[in-house]
């Protein structure tokens, strides 16, 4: 801070003093008392004092230098001050060290600032579209968002490697596949509540695939029947399940190419379109490939887990009970405890049909049962596989 002195009223402020240089100009116009102004110090000026001649007249830079060295050196009163404190040479000394203070405390912070602002104008600039001349820029600018596009997928649908998008749970999208794909396991595998009496189904359809023959043996027609009945009940699931998931997909693949196209408005929609319409493309090959593996469970009845002969010997083992407490316990209950079907069957309505035919029911709807079991697990299964072999395709297409 700059200041002319020329008289005895201290500063105000204590913090100005600290950062004031008091200059007494035109020290050659009053120099009496001079001395003891500028050594006592009594207003407390920070940056001390300087005392100054100023110019006269017509006189050059370097006749009042002159002049005024010539006056603190041979003056009675003024050449009694410290040299240290006198002059315009003096002056200039002190303000460059002071400037030179100052720039040293604040450089620092401005360089800090400006850099901030610099960083902060070069991701807007990054951010304005890019300027395409001719057919090539264009042909390459879409080639990278291809590629950027592809390998992001792959990081989130295969490597479930979400690093891009930390705080969008709906781009962790291993997770929220596994996540579809569990409550469709559950949905699937769902007990539905029986629409007709316990039994009834079976002797109905029995009584229409009934043949000359032997009448223990039970009509495969009728285990086929019974079994496209169960697929038509649920066909319907997979299907929107896979349509679900690939809603989701596209959802996602319009997210990651917005990120990757955000500098080429001009080619942003085409890509985008090129997107839902490749989806699209993937999502009705996906619905045929689904009512495939349901279809295939219609056509036959196979498999090699051991699991359902042991479930079905073990459903078995109530079938004599069972058949007892129909047609031959005194006491006639309304129902009987049949472990996997609800704890509890209604078995009143079963009397008024013979032994071996209650008996070819019960024991298809045991194996129907045991069957269907590993028939659901199966078509969860399938659609887990063909799904990682899909979205695989998708990132390599």
């Amino acid at each position: 801070m700059f200041c002319q002195l020329q008289s005895t009223s201290p500063p105000v402020n204590p913090s100005v003093c600290e950062r004031t240089l008091a200059v007494v100009t035109k020290a050659d116009m009053a120099p009496e008392g001079l001395l003891q102004k500028v050594t006592a110090d009594d207003v407390s000026i920070g940056l001390g004092y300087v005392c100054v001649r100023n110019r006269i007249g017509e006189e050059t830079y370097e006749q009042a230098r002159m002049q005024e060295e010539l006056l603190f050196r041979t003056h009675p009163m003024l050449s009694l001050i410290d040299e240290d404190i006198v002059g315009i040479p003096v002056l200039a000394q002190k303000l460059m060290l002071i400037q030179a203070t100052m720039i040293s405390r604040c450089l620092p912070e401005i360089v800090r600032k400006i850099n901030h602002k610099m960083e902060t104008a070069v991701l807007e600039l990054n951010k304005l579209p890019m300027v395409m001349a001719s057919t090539g820029e264009a042909l390459m600018a879409l080639m990278d968002i291809i590629g950027s596009t592809k390998e992001s997928l792959f990081r989130i649908l295969v490597q479930g490697d979400f690093s891009e998008f930390p705080d969008d749970q709906n781009m962790h999208c291993t997770a929220r596949l596994a996540d579809m794909l569990s409550q469709f396991s559950d949905n699937l595998q769902e007990k539905p509540k029986e629409v007709t009496e316990f039994l009834m189904d079976e002797i109905k359809i029995l009584d229409e695939c009934k043949c000359v023959g032997l009448p223990n043996f039970i009509p495969r027609s009728a285990f086929l029947a019974i079994l496209s009945q169960h697929e038509d009940a649920i066909h319907v699931k997979p299907v929107e399940f896979i349509k679900k998931i690939w809603d989701y997909i596209e959802v996602v693949l319009s997210s990651v190419i917005a990120k990757y196209s955000e500098n080429f408005p001009q080619i942003q929609s085409a890509i985008k379109r090129a997107g839902r319409n490749l989806i699209t493309k993937i999502k009705e090959h996906s619905v045929e490939r689904v009512l495939e593996i349901v279809e295939m469970e219609k056509l036959t009845d196979y498999t090699c887990n051991p699991e359902y002969m042991t479930s079905w010997t073990q459903m078995t083992a109530e079938q004599q009970n069972f058949i007892y407490a129909v047609l031959s316990d005194g006491k006639k209950p309304e129902h009987f405890s049949l472990t996997g079907f609800g704890g509890i069957v209604k078995i009143s309505h079963l009397r008024k049909y013979h032994a071996h035919l209650l008996q070819q029911a019960f024991d298809m709807k045991m194996r129907i049962a045991s069957y269907w079991t590993i028939v659901l697990r199966r078509i969860v299964d399938s659609l887990a596989l063909y799904l990682q072999l899909s979205v695989k395709n998708l990132v390599n297409y």
